[in-house]
């Protein structure tokens, strides 16, 4: 199957949703400007891109009832093409992205009233793209002027992003090898920072975050990666209980704990990789038994991901061993906090551990799609949060099937504190794969970096 028809599949896909008179507008996104005459790297919209495949900006697609897709894109300019880069242009567009005609963006305001005219129903991206509205306004306002002369304007506006983000959360076999190939990429820029952490400490060069980032940055580009999917996290000793911390200055020390969490973006596709590495390739007691403790509590929310079981089920796997251990090992005081069913009803393992064990994942690191299962909406129940008070209302939440991707991420934070155990502080660990459901399980796509103890202090002495 060529590239070209796995778009034409998703827009034929996404045509069953529009109606025989519908019509749908989706704009890539803008340039952004950085500073002055400088803009940031182009990344075009992933709705834009997922239908079409297109990466050049100033670009509209548009897909109506009939089933036609029109790309509305900017012209050939041997000028601005000495300057900017290499056109496709709307006349080698329809052959090369299999659309069935294509125009230049600059016809954009003359031609959408005439493909508006007749449609019911005009669907667009809602919230997304500043100033679509205003513009929709100003086409369907030109079409109304018409309407003595028998033009017909569309009387609904419906949001895109609910369609496309259910087409869009199951990965088709040309994503999964994507992801897959982001994932190995990832994961050896992983071992590459391992191993170079390891080695500066050992010949007494001094590291430093932006040492190990740059390690990880060299290696997405030299296998081909476009960008980091994401700011990259490599925070040193107490900065890893900092969960959005990004790299900096900060210096690795002999002895402390360095948790990365970076990955590449190949092709339009996301990967998200986290591991927490001993600087100079060797665990201490401490450090290992919080480190296991995590290890484990992937493993249990691994076992968890399968198809029947609902995206909450991993992370509800997770707590129960995170806070099982905590209480083992003295962070929780079983006199003050209980049980562990009282632990987990009262959320006391939060000051450790505060955030979800996963997310979906593909186009966007944090991808789109629902949380809830759309079949069971109707099924509400209130509850009052134990730490903060508030009213939660919970719905049944979405039953994993095989084609989903999404992380599988604990970890554990520890602070100084009044009654911390001091040989845990500034402790931050987390343990983060992607993974695909299967029609019997799940794939781990990105465990060509090891998360075993044994497995990176041997990957570490290399």
């Amino acid at each position: 199957m060529t590239t070209s028809s796995v778009y034409a599949q998703r827009r034929a896909q996404l045509v069953q949703h529009l109606g025989a008179k519908g019509i749908a507008l989706i704009p890539t996104a803008p340039e952004q400007q950085r500073n002055r005459d400088c803009d940031f790297p182009y990344r075009p919209d992933s709705y834009f891109y997922y239908l079409c495949g297109f990466t050049e900006p100033h670009a509209w697609l548009v897909i109506t009832g009939d089933g036609r897709s029109t790309l509305f894109c900017q012209p050939k300019d041997p000028q601005r093409e000495i300057w900017d880069g290499y056109r496709l242009g709307p006349e080698a567009a329809p052959a090369q992205l299999g659309l069935d005609a294509a125009f230049s963006v600059a016809d954009l305001d003359a031609k959408l009233p005439v493909l508006l005219d007749g449609c019911d129903a005009v669907w667009t991206p809602f919230a997304i793209h500043k100033g679509l509205e205003t513009r929709l306004e100003g086409w369907l306002s030109s079409l109304r002027a018409r309407v003595r002369y028998g033009a017909l304007c569309p009387q609904t506006q419906r949001d895109l992003c609910g369609v496309l983000d259910e087409m869009r959360l199951v990965k088709d076999p040309h994503e999964q090898a994507i992801l897959r190939s982001a994932g190995k990429i990832s994961a050896a820029a992983h071992i590459r920072a391992m191993q170079c952490c390891a080695h500066m400490l050992r010949t007494g060069q001094e590291v430093r975050e932006y040492h190990l980032e740059a390690e990880m940055l060299h290696e997405f580009r030299r296998h081909g990666a476009q960008f980091p999917a994401y700011g990259s996290i490599v925070a040193a000793g107490a900065n890893a209980c900092v969960l959005h911390y990004r790299a900096d200055r900060g210096r690795v020390q002999n002895g402390e704990l360095v948790l990365i969490d970076a990955a590449c973006e190949l092709d339009g596709y996301a990967s998200d990789i986290t591991r927490t590495l001993p600087a100079n390739g060797q665990f201490t007691g401490p450090q290992r038994t919080l480190y296991e403790l995590v290890l484990a509590a992937q493993t249990a929310a691994v076992a968890a991901t399968r198809p029947g079981a609902r995206f909450t089920d991993p992370h509800d796997a997770a707590v129960s061993v995170l806070a099982q251990g905590m209480l083992d090992v003295g962070l929780l005081d079983k006199n003050k906090v209980g049980s562990l069913q009282d632990v987990i009803a009262q959320r006391a393992y939060f000051p450790f551990y505060m955030h979800r064990t996963g997310h979906w994942m593909g186009m966007d690191v944090h991808d789109c799609g629902d949380y809830t299962e759309p079949s069971e909406l109707g099924q509400v129940s209130q509850r009052q949060d134990a730490l903060t008070g508030d009213t939660i209302k919970d719905r049944p939440a979405r039953i994993l099937r095989p084609g989903m991707v999404l992380t599988i991420e604990p970890g554990i934070y520890v602070r100084p504190a009044y009654g911390v155990p001091e040989a845990f502080h500034n402790i931050g660990i987390r343990i983060e794969d992607d993974a695909i459901v299967t029609p019997t399980g799940c794939e781990l796509i990105t465990r060509d970096v090891p998360v075993a103890v044994d497995e990176i202090e041997a990957l570490m002495r290399g």
